[in-house]
């Protein structure tokens, strides 16, 4: 006795398959059990038959016996690997000692979906044939018996466990006897196999997904209509996920998704893959078996990286110190630059010991807040984080709360209400009163909103800092921050300076509340931010809750000089709308799902650039094309200048076009641990970053400044591009 089953029985997804087979325990009360002696057997569902490629055997022949299934209408049996749930046939054969079985030869299958639940089966009718050797001593003009045990299970909304005994005499004829070879339904299903594939196929693993490469001459690209991968074993491949294809030259790249068991080094892929193609006789299926050996380390052997010059301490904090003077002159950081400005010229007839002692007081909100950040990425970087500059910025949470900072600055320049002491130090009242508590704070909203900015010399100290010790990470943040402090700090310290300001005036208080409106502009720009990184929603939420904020200050401020009862009901009136405005934005922004990596800067109409991933800029490697990456962030205003003032330009564009580049963009909006490993492998860590790959015999890639003009970025591209003409 022989047996011989789906290779896919005993692989149950789960939970989904364990749900499916909990169903199938349940309905096993109206199973069906067909005791037959016949070569068929029918239920409500399933006609199935035993037959034979022959009408009778010779000795020492290989014949194809066939499981043959007409299923119902909506009802589906399952492929060898069911997919997310299911069961697949089993087939026991009984056939005379001496007679081998082969393995069950399966059809193409067909995607089956019920909401997420994808399976892999069979509707209408399947044919699962089977490979007899009949013994060579087998006697001639006797009868070849054999006998099929069939298990199967099928489905439509429930599943319904079935099984049928069947059997088949086949007569023993001698070598010149002529016979049937010809039975119908074998030959269907012979054509329903799929055929070894004629193709060079390779596939390159990553942590996103794996991208199956068919080097398929001769298909054309403009009669393939869909392409679909049928994985041989659960785990391996994601049954549900999309699989969208692209063709490169001659090759086609079929994207595939990881599935819950992730495929090691030197692992075999195998399953199905099936083309469609329309002809003139529309459109036609065909099915190519698979296995493929993955490539361990093949995407990272082929992106070489500029390893950034080793620099030492000294030098990393005086690039640090350096940034940290520039960023001065960022737009969110110049107004409250100009804030503390405002108040020097007020305190000009103070003592010079106190005008010195705001400027260490604002220097020292800068270097606490700096070592307060340093000490959260010390310990994000010691729990095993990827970490970066403007980490902060990827929570959405943050980017709101940010954005009700500068929307609250505003209020206050614009003179809607003013608060006492170290909240007010938060705004620009600071700049109004001589409290040193006012120019720390101060100090604490200057490191705040410098964070979303990188500014040149930042980024090789800020990558030299990531890869330090603890101690040396602080040392190169406090330099930046000392260097932020700097323009201010001269100005108190060095009396001499202060000549160069303007003398005290009406214009100061204009001036106060012009410097509003980049506050109100940082603030609509934080909220456009926010769409980015959880959608259009976010709009009606931010908003929203900036008018709860205005409601809360205009009540704290018409009733503060009223009677108790008013102050404590204006400040009731302002607790409640801070409430509504704190809880409600949270509860709206923390359910959201967050985007895709790269789907926040992909809403443009007509695109030239393609979003980033390892796997791409791999492939464009090993084709020896030019590639321009940008690494942005919405939230990163550099960024966005630099896309505006020069990657946007028609003139940089039409040089793309002209040298044969492809543009790449890598969003760091959301967390990305593909942009963030490829930072760090250029030593950077943060954005903006530019990396030009001039392709060709020289794939050493060149690394552009982070602030730059369209002639800059044409010229860099053009001139590296003729090296390799």
């Amino acid at each position: 006795m022989s047996h011989v089953e789906g290779s896919g029985t005993n692989s149950i997804a789960f939970p989904s398959r364990f749900m499916l087979l909990f169903a199938s325990l349940v309905t096993a009360l109206i199973s069906v059990n067909v005791q037959a002696g016949s070569f068929e057997a029918t239920t409500e569902q399933v006609k199935v038959q035993l037959i034979a490629s022959a009408d009778a055997v010779h000795p020492g022949d290989v014949i194809l016996l066939g499981i043959h299934q007409r299923i119902i209408p909506h009802w589906h049996t399952y492929w060898k690997n069911p997919g997310d749930s299911g069961l697949a046939t089993t087939i026991d054969y009984e056939v005379p000692d001496g007679a081998t079985v082969g393995e069950i030869q399966w059809p193409t299958p067909s995607r089956i979906s019920l909401g997420p639940v994808t399976n892999y089966g069979y509707e209408n009718e399947v044919t699962l044939l089977t490979a007899i050797k009949v013994p060579k001593d087998t006697v001639i003009g006797g009868v070849f018996p054999v006998k099929a045990k069939v298990k199967w299970l099928v489905c439509e909304e429930i599943c319904i466990p079935q099984q049928a005994e069947l059997s088949l005499d086949l007569p023993v004829a001698m070598l010149e006897q002529n016979i049937n070879t010809r039975h119908p339904l074998i030959e269907q299903a012979l054509i329903r196999l799929p055929v070894p594939n004629p193709w060079p196929i390779s596939v390159l693993p990553s942590d996103e997904h794996l991208i199956l490469q068919i080097n398929g001459s001769g298909l054309q690209p403009g009669a393939i209509k869909d392409i679909w991968f049928y994985p041989a074993e659960w785990g391996g491949v994601s049954h549900a996920a999309e699989q969208p294809f692209s063709f490169a030259g001659d090759a086609i790249e079929l994207r595939l998704k990881p599935g819950d068991l992730k495929l090691g080094e030197n692992d075999h892929l195998k399953g199905v893959l099936t083309i469609t193609e329309e002809n003139s006789e529309g459109l036609v299926t065909r099915g190519y078996t698979i296995d493929v050996t993955l490539l361990p380390g093949a995407l990272k052997a082929k992106l070489p990286v500029a390893h950034t010059p080793d620099i030492v301490l000294s030098t990393a904090l005086l690039l640090a110190f350096l940034g940290g003077v520039i960023l001065n002159l960022m737009p969110c950081v110049f107004p409250v630059l100009s804030i503390k400005a405002l108040s020097l010229i007020k305190q000009a007839n103070e003592d010079p010991l106190t005008t010195r002692l705001h400027g260490l007081a604002y220097t020292l909100g800068i270097l606490v807040s700096f070592a307060l950040l340093g000490g959260v990425l010390i310990i994000l970087k010691l729990s095993g984080s990827q970490i970066g500059w403007g980490f902060q910025f990827q929570s959405p949470l943050f980017v709101l709360a940010m954005a009700y900072l500068m929307f609250a600055v505003g209020l206050n320049l614009s003179g809607l209400f003013s608060i006492g002491g170290s909240v007010a130090g938060m705004g620009t009242s600071l700049a109004e009163r001589p409290g040193y508590t006012g120019s720390f704070f101060t100090g604490v909203l200057a490191t705040l909103v410098a964070t979303p900015c990188t500014a040149p010399f930042m980024g090789a100290a800020l990558g030299f800092a990531i890869s330090q010790p603890p101690a040396l990470l602080m040392f190169v943040l406090l330099s930046l921050g000392l260097g932020l402090a700097l323009p201010y700090l001269l100005l108190c310290v060095w009396p001499s300076l202060q000549r160069v300001l303007p003398k005290p005036g009406a214009w100061m208080n204009r001036l106060k509340q012009g410097l509003a409106f980049p506050m109100y502009g940082a603030a609509v720009w934080l909220v456009w931010v926010l769409t980015q990184q959880v959608g259009p929603d976010a709009v009606i939420i931010g908003l929203g809750g900036m008018i709860a904020l205005a409601i809360a200050a205009w009540a704290y401020e018409s009733t503060k000089y009223g009677s108790k009862t008013t102050q404590f009901t204006g400040a009731t009136i302002a607790i409640v709308f801070l409430l509504i405005s704190v809880s409600g934005s949270y509860l709206g922004i923390e359910n959201k799902p967050v985007p895709s990596p790269s789907s926040s800067l992909t809403d443009t109409n007509v695109r030239n650039w393609e979003p980033y991933s390892s796997d791409r800029l791999a492939q464009l490697l090993a084709s020896e094309k030019p590639v321009f990456i940008n690494f942005t962030a919405a939230w990163c205003i550099s960024c966005l200048v630099n896309e505006k003032v020069a990657l946007s330009q028609t003139s940089v564009l039409d040089t793309f076009k002209r040298v044969g580049i492809t543009y790449l963009k890598g969003d760091w909006t959301n967390r990305d641990p593909g942009v963030t490993q490829m930072l760090s492998e250029f030593g950077r860590s943060g954005v903006p970053l530019y990396i030009f790959y001039p392709g060709g015999s020289s794939t050493k890639p060149v690394v552009l400044p982070q602030i730059f003009t369209p002639d800059i970025v044409i010229r860099a591209v053009s001139d590296f591009s003729s090296l390799t003409d």
